[in-house]
């Protein structure tokens, strides 16, 4: 199995961002996502900055992906999305289905990201046709729900013309809204929100009336409470899985993925870990 660092879902300072995929250079990730993929008010880093650091990426020899918004609601955000498919030198990953179609008229390539609603074989065989390569599974679908939906493309006759990604480690992005959650939290309008998302560096918690971890809110996207850890499940990914995806959370993500490499388990803090969407039950649950 390859290993690949998802797209960085928070809000770093511009410094933070540099030095973590400066470090990421050596890092024991085969491919790496780059690209801002939930607010474009987010211009810390802008899409000349990603240009340059997936350049200096791929010179060190690592497969780099340009990452697309999931939710866009303004023309600036196409232009940006065109501008991404456009660059000549890297796949894109595509995380709204406009993206797609822009990649098709242009005749590329693309990775499907969990954004996208791909539930089964026949959904896969459209985007195939559409210049899909690899397809990185919603995070909600289970290991069963893997293996029956490859067996149908195993049927169909398309099971080799695409690997399968899974997100494996971070806080699971489930939904997104037109609303910004953090400048809510801050009695800040969206318009007016002065970026406050860049103080919640890893998501603002929210906690239950039992102080449970619930959920984590992130700009406009609504995260797990808890971490998704599957490190302990890759050897059922065998067979299964040609990419396993660990999302930034910290530096000490870099740490985490060469562990997952090595076969070690257990990176999540065992008060905020689950790994329950893959084996089939309740999300926020544990199968150990």
């Amino acid at each position: 199995m390859k290993y690949s660092l998802g797209p960085l879902l928070y809000f770093w300072q511009k410094n933070h961002v540099e030095t973590f995929y400066q470090k990421a250079v050596m890092s024991d990730a085969d491919i790496i996502y780059l690209g801002e993929t939930v607010c474009s008010k987010r211009r810390e880093i802008r899409p000349a900055d990603w240009m340059n650091l997936a350049r200096e990426l791929a010179s060190s020899g690592k497969q780099v992906a340009l990452s697309t918004m999931a939710l866009l609601e303004a023309p600036s955000e196409v232009k940006v999305m065109q501008t991404y498919i456009d660059n000549g030198e890297f796949i894109v990953e595509a995380n709204d289905v406009s993206a797609i179609q822009l990649a098709y008229e242009k005749g590329l390539s693309f990775v499907a990201g969990p954004a996208l609603n791909l539930y089964n074989a026949q959904a896969l065989q459209v985007m195939l046709k559409k210049g899909m390569t690899r397809w990185c599974m919603p995070v909600e679908l289970s290991r069963e729900w893997l293996h029956k939906v490859l067996t149908e493309a195993e049927t169909m006759g398309i099971r080799d013309k695409f690997e399968v990604e899974v997100f494996s480690y971070g806080n699971l992005p489930l939904a997104y809204s037109a609303r910004c959650f953090s400048a809510r939290a801050e009695n800040r309008p969206k318009d007016k929100c002065e970026t406050c998302c860049i103080n919640y560096p890893q998501g603002l918690e929210v906690k239950s009336q039992e102080n449970q971890s619930l959920f984590t809110l992130n700009g406009i996207q609504t995260q797990s409470g808890y971490c998704y850890d599957l490190s302990a499940d890759t050897a059922s990914m065998e067979g299964l899985v040609d990419v396993v995806r660990i999302s930034p959370q910290s530096e000490a993500t870099l740490d985490v993925l060469a562990g997952f490499k090595r076969g070690e388990s257990g990176f999540a803090p065992k008060s905020h870990f689950c790994n329950g969407y893959w084996h089939s039950i309740e999300g926020m649950a544990t199968q150990l």
